[in-house]
């Protein structure tokens, strides 16, 4: 109490009586806001990193040195809803059935009609046919990584992982053009983390939910104030942890402080806003409505995700699944892809019905296909020259089928679209010019993507 009461009286007075070491006035740091001194050394150097790489305007003056007379194209999305399936989905099973190809290469599922003339699903996605006439599809989707890690990574970021230099995911490059709206982070993962900001500060790494949004009692961690820290308390807080970080620059002058400043404003900015806090809340959605989305990980993860593009986060991506089915493949389609199903029917006539969908889109990949004939495990590899995307909403064709595959969905058969266009078809779409040029490590500039959007599919 004694040692809170002095605090206090700093604060009040807004200086401090003596000035302080960088140990001190760290360790004060810390304890006013609730962290050890190690976990504020690591905000810290955390902090560094992206003090010394801010971000670029999204359209460059045209006296930048990096992008001379760069102008971005006109965005036709807000934010973008990422559906990604890891493991690696067999597109046989869901989204490019081949119901006259052998029993092999066909498998054990049906196909069914969809609200496209001439296409067909598997019938695993019976109620998304019904609203395929939303979606665009890429049937002859491919590149040429094919393990995990790597599919992932490409998927992920558009590009061919390299040793000499990590890129940044598409959510941490949009995160870095855009910035946040509405106190909520410009990007999110649910449940957990997934992706890297690559040559990019951490500052424009996701944030997690920390957990399945399906789960009885819920809640999003890191969102509400430390146990015994009312809002008066977390005020006062605030105002020490700001007369800290004013000695510290008065004594050190570190650009690093700002930006571990920024780390804390965001945080203190979703703590102390309703609304911010209300958009990662289920409880606030009818019973009806989580209903129909189905109480389970992608039915409550796809409707988080709606949520939050809806109070201005710019990028979600959430994971459902696993998908590496080397064997017992129909149990594990038949098991997982009927909630999937269920799910992203609802995500996409809810936001059809909301006009939302006219500002958002929404994405379904993974790390790779499978191969075209079912193996003696009963099951199918790893296969990364054929496989599908699928989309919706802004700036796209609804209804419309780019690219098709073989016969036995081995190769595409035209209409081949690389991992890096799809990827720059995204940016594209929110505003970005894939070709501006960035800094990475060592001031060396690198474009955002090498990739072309796909033309054929804008509207």
């Amino acid at each position: 109490m004694e040692r809170r009461g002095m605090q206090d009286a700093m604060v009040r007075a807004g200086q401090w009586s003596a000035p302080l070491g960088r140990r001190q006035l760290l360790r004060l740091g810390a304890g006013c806001l609730g962290l050890s001194l190690p976990q504020l050394l690591a905000l810290q150097s955390r902090a560094a990193e992206g003090a010394a790489q801010p971000a670029l305007p999204a359209t460059p003056p045209a006296d930048d040195p990096l992008n001379p007379g760069l102008v971005s194209p006109p965005a036709k999305a807000k934010s973008i809803i990422h559906i990604f399936l890891p493991g690696a989905l067999s597109t046989h099973e869901s989204w490019d059935p081949k119901p006259e190809a052998e029993s092999a290469v066909r498998g054990e599922f049906a196909a069914v009609k969809t609200a496209i003339p001439g296409v067909l699903f598997s019938e695993t996605l019976t109620k998304t046919a019904a609203i395929a006439d939303r979606l665009t599809l890429l049937r002859s989707v491919w590149h040429s990584e094919s393990a995990h890690e790597r599919g992932v990574e490409t998927m992920l970021t558009g590009w061919q992982p390299s040793p000499a230099i990590t890129y940044p995911c598409m959510g941490s490059i949009v995160a870095h053009e855009l910035g946040g709206r509405n106190s909520l982070p410009p990007y999110v993962c649910i449940p957990d983390t997934f992706g890297a900001a690559g040559y990019l500060s951490d500052m424009f790494g996701p944030f997690s939910i920390g957990g399945d949004p399906a789960q009885p009692g819920f809640r999003v961690r890191n969102l509400a104030l430390p146990k015994g820290v009312d809002a008066e308390r977390f005020a006062q807080r605030q105002k020490l942890r700001t007369a800290v970080e004013n000695q510290f620059t008065a004594v050190r002058g570190e650009p690093a402080v700002a930006a571990m400043g920024r780390f804390y404003e965001d945080a203190y900015a979703m703590i102390a806003s309703p609304a911010a806090r209300d958009a990662f809340s289920l409880d606030q959605e009818p019973d009806q409505v989580r209903d129909a989305f189905g109480r389970n990980s992608a039915g409550q993860g796809f409707l988080l995700a709606r949520r939050l593009v809806a109070a201005g986060v710019r990028f979600v991506t959430v994971q459902y699944g696993s998908w590496d089915h080397h064997a017992n493949l129909k149990p594990g389609i038949g098991g997982q892809l009927p909630p999937f199903d269920q799910a992203f029917a609802a995500l996409i006539a809810d936001l059809a019905s909301s006009g939302r969908l006219a500002e958002t889109l929404v994405v379904v990949s993974s790390d790779f296909g499978r191969t075209p004939r079912i193996n003696a495990e009963g099951g199918r590899d790893h296969w990364t020259k054929c496989f599908t995307v699928a989309l919706a909403g802004a700036g796209l064709k609804p209804g419309y089928v780019h690219g098709a595959s073989d016969a036995t969905g081995a190769e595409p058969l035209d209409g081949a679209v690389h991992a890096k266009d799809y990827a720059a078809t995204l940016f594209h779409l929110m505003g970005i010019a894939p070709e501006k040029r960035l800094l990475a490590q060592g001031t060396r500039p690198i474009a955002i993507s090498d990739g072309e959007p796909i033309k054929e599919i804008l509207a």
